[in-house]
């Protein structure tokens, strides 16, 4: 199988988005633990930093991915980065027509499309001009299925796939590569309203890790992930039918 730039964890310099906790919390704990040379953890407040993330010993960067000047700061603090985890992500718990708060898919659309854009844009220059590297954007499966319970969150994720892919052919040339996971339900504050089986955020991170350093332009990081893919290549109507019959139930549960 063909693969694209490979780059390895050990020695690299690491920018984590949304890393206080979750999986952006395991991205950094994961990338020190393979030997990155250095990890900057942004965070949208650096008063209010989990002692998790603290005792990694990361540098603490303030970054909220949808304030441009905020974005474009990191990137100059940030000068010697090879390797962008595009992590933060929104999800309000709204439908998408249907909607609560017309306005919420909007901010979801903010966080998680526009976010990662802005973010890529900063740091591609600064990660070729190092020699080059990688960047890592974190999806979901609500970005290759239509997820009716996650309305504007899969919308926006599946944006976000596209991104990927369109910033792959572009910053090719300068030596940037870019991974986008695909992952299932995990151990986060996001899925709290989800029962059954959930994978740890570590788990996750480390085989994000391992597609960038091996080129993988997109990885299944997880047994949701994998079996998702598989039902919508078997009988999407159905899959997606049985999506949207998950507005209707009173509790999300994973199948083990």
């Amino acid at each position: 199988m063909s693969a694209g730039r490979r780059t390895p964890v050990t020695g690299s310099t690491v920018v984590v988005t949304g890393a206080n906790r979750g999986i952006g919390l395991a991205f950094v704990q994961e990338a020190l633990a393979a030997g990155a040379a250095k990890v900057y953890a942004g965070v949208r407040d650096v008063g209010d930093v989990t002692d998790e993330l603290v005792a990694t010993g990361a540098e603490i960067v303030a970054l909220d991915v949808v304030d441009r000047a905020q974005v474009q700061a990191a990137a100059r603090t940030c000068s010697d980065a090879t390797v962008l985890i595009n992590n933060a992500g929104l999800f309000t718990g709204n439908r998408l027509v249907q909607a609560d708060d017309p306005d919420a898919a909007r901010r979801e659309m903010e966080v998680n499309y526009f976010g990662p854009l802005e973010t890529t844009r900063a740091f591609a220059p600064v990660i070729s001009a190092n020699g080059g590297g990688a960047i890592v954007n974190v999806l979901s499966v609500a970005a290759i299925a239509p997820t009716a319970f996650m309305g504007g969150y899969s919308t926006s994720k599946a944006a976000a796939l596209y991104l990927g892919g369109i910033a792959r052919a572009e910053l090719e040339p300068m030596d940037v590569g870019v991974t986008s996971l695909i992952v299932g339900s995990v151990e986060t504050r996001m899925a709290a309203h989800v029962d059954g089986q959930k994978e740890d955020p570590r788990d996750v991170a480390r085989i994000g890790l391992k597609a960038m350093s091996r080129g993988d332009w997109t990885c299944d990081t997880d047994r949701m992930a994998i079996d998702s893919r598989a039902r919508m290549a078997r009988d999407p109507i159905r899959y997606e039918r049985g999506l949207g019959k998950l507005l209707f139930v009173d509790q999300l549960v994973t199948k083990p």
